[in-house]
């Protein structure tokens, strides 16, 4: 039941919450906080769990799979689930100070509940058809979260966000009917079983690609990216920090998940897609994020260029580069979380995220300076940052499978990035105040305690990366080596 426990909480309080918002708007706030503390201890029971006893399986219903609905939790979405426990909770208590009347009356707690529900559901599922239905209660979740608000400018961006969001479900969904059509089955153990067998490797090959298609767009993959730049910058802090931390890395989730089970069907044009694919991935995006001069967007086009390495490692397709994934991943979405947080004090404090209008907190905001040194030099892979273990081992696999083009192209994008990073040090933290104005405070504490216990995670992978990347080893081989997961879920 342990392994139910995070998704469970996420629907009883996302319910609860519906009927307080209008009569009890200042409980709304820490019942939320209350909800988020039990999803990471349940979180970090099942993560235990999975690590002491291996793979966990739930059959609902007590119909054996293929027939039911399966939840399966390996060391990958244990990962997954953990991390978004500790995403979550530090968003809960980020928004105690930055959430208005108006976002509560429209339902901001709820919304954040369901849309976790979504992103657990989609960690846990064993059927690709309810990853469908997952990603729709999330993507649904996250349009309510995208426009609610005070703004008209939030209308286009979110437009934009639906469209081809609807666009990645479409093409999901018909890649899942002509995949049911070749091999009978939705269940991802039997799926991959059934595919080594499939006497029709064409039709199979065209079903992974239309839902690789489809999790490539919600992965913000070139070239179906520019939806995440123009609306990442649109809404509170708290929720641009969320979706930086975990939307887009549910799509690469997705797509190491299903090409890890289904391989076998024409490695070599997956291999030669995504390869090209993370090229130009990682290039638009470090591109985009080198011509802006508002952080929100910076750090929204650098989403784009780091999924790209995650991407590039999914294309050396070996067990060591998905470890690698798997380390990069959880690395990236600490920091990048904790970059949209502090952009946030940033703006509290100059009233701006222009560039422009920044400057001089270095002196008077050390902590912040402080916390955004530790997050974003590792986003730029600076030593002895976790960043530098993430890129390392990523391009460490590059260069041992002889992929030499696309590690030159890597690490000339990690220069890039570390430019940008200090273009934002510099203006906001380095140079002198020059702005005026009105409306700058002081950040409010639970922001100060958010950014900076983010940052002394970073601290500690940074200083003990032998102990994640044992996880990710872990998560790694079990990925590229299915059987233990077939077995567990089809009791063979």
């Amino acid at each position: 039941m342990i392994l139910l426990g995070p998704f469970l909480t996420n629907f009883v309080f996302g319910i609860l919450l519906i009927f307080l918002k209008n009569n009890s708007l200042k409980l709304v706030g820490p019942i939320s906080l209350i909800g988020a503390l039990i999803h990471l201890t349940l979180s970090f029971l099942l993560f235990r769990e999975v690590s002491v006893n291996g793979i966990q399986v739930i059959q609902l219903g007590e119909w054996a799979a293929p027939f039911g609905i399966t939840f399966v939790v390996d060391t990958f979405s244990s990962l997954m689930v953990l991390i978004t426990g500790f995403i979550y909770f530090m968003g809960i208590l980020y928004s105690l100070c930055e959430v208005k009347p108006v976002y509560l009356k429209n339902g901001f707690y709820p919304l954040i509940h369901f849309l976790i529900m979504g992103v657990t559901g989609a960690f846990t599922t064993g059927d690709y058809f309810n990853l469908y239905v997952w990603y729709e209660v999330m993507i649904l979740s996250s349009f309510g979260l995208l426009i609610i608000g005070e703004h008209r400018f939030q209308l286009e961006g979110t437009l934009k966000y639906a469209v081809l969001n609807f666009l990645a479900s479409t093409l999901f969904l018909m890649g899942l009917g002509l995949l049911y059509g070749v091999v009978g089955s939705l269940n991802m153990a039997d799926v991959t079983q059934k595919l080594l067998l499939s006497k029709e490797p064409g039709l199979a090959l065209g079903a992974i690609l239309f839902i690789s298609i489809g999790f490539s767009i919600k992965s913000a993959i070139f070239p179906f990216y520019n939806w995440l730049p123009t609306s990442y910058h649109l809404p509170t802090y708290t929720v641009s920090a969320v979706f930086a931390g975990l939307l887009t890395k549910v799509g690469v989730y997705s797509l190491f998940r299903i090409l890890g089970m289904s391989y076998q069907i024409n490695k070599e044009v997956i291999i030669s897609a995504f390869t090209i694919l993370s090229i130009l991935t990682m290039l638009f995006g470090v591109f985009g994020a080198a011509t802006q001069f508002h952080i929100r967007k910076i750090l929204g086009f650098h989403i784009i260029s780091q999924i790209g390495y995650m991407i590039l490692a999914l294309s050396f397709f070996t067990q060591k580069a998905f470890a690698a994934a798997v380390f990069y991943l959880i690395h990236h979405i600490i920091v990048k979380t904790n970059l949209f947080f502090i952009s946030g004090v940033v703006n509290r404090v100059s009233g701006s995220e222009d560039l422009s209008k920044t400057g001089g907190m270095l002196k008077t905001h050390p902590w912040v300076a402080f916390c955004f040194i530790i997050s974003g030099f590792s986003l730029g892979g600076i030593p002895p940052l976790s960043g530098f273990f993430a890129k390392f081992a990523i391009l460490k696999e590059g260069i041992i499978q002889g992929y030499y083009f696309t590690v030159f192209v890597a690490l000339f994008v990690g220069l890039l990035t570390l430019f940008s990073m200090t273009k934002i040090w510099s203006e906001v933290f380095w140079k002198t105040g020059t702005y005026e104005s009105k409306t700058k405070e002081k950040p409010w504490f639970s922001m100060m305690i958010v950014i900076f216990i983010m940052s002394l995670v970073t601290i500690y992978i940074s200083l003990n990366p032998d102990q994640l990347m044992r996880l990710a080893e872990r998560a790694g081989q079990e990925l590229f080596n299915t059987e233990a997961y077939i077995k567990a879920v089809l009791k063979k």
